[in-house]
């Protein structure tokens, strides 16, 4: 198995949301990941197609303006972003050893 990065994973994460390619973006989630976003209300959003229609939503609700910050926190990566509503947003990404998502937590600040 090749060692993966959770900080490449996580830029990674965060150039596909900024270029909004959907695909990349469900590819990089497990097959059972889970996203816990509260960012207008409390969601919990699993599987593949569930995720999918999540993200498509997000692109056109929510697009990243510029990442805030980035850091590693225990064993997940935190990344803060600015929404171009002018939201700012916290993810908290935790990363397989297999280089994939497995849980996504993420809100308003």
């Amino acid at each position: 198995m090749t060692p993966y990065d959770p900080m490449a994973v996580a830029v990674d994460w965060l150039d596909a949301y900024c270029a909004r390619r959907i695909n990349q973006m469900v590819r990089m989630h497990s097959p059972d990941a889970l996203i816990d976003c509260t960012c207008g209300g409390s969601n919990a959003i699993y599987g593949q197609e569930v995720i999918a229609a999540y993200w498509k939503r997000r692109f056109i609700e929510s697009p990243v303006l510029e990442l805030l910050d980035l850091h590693v926190a225990g064993e997940d990566v935190l990344v803060t972003y600015r929404t171009r509503s002018g939201m700012i947003v916290e993810a908290l990404l935790n990363i397989a050893e297999d280089g994939l998502i497995t849980y996504c937590s993420c809100g308003s600040v």
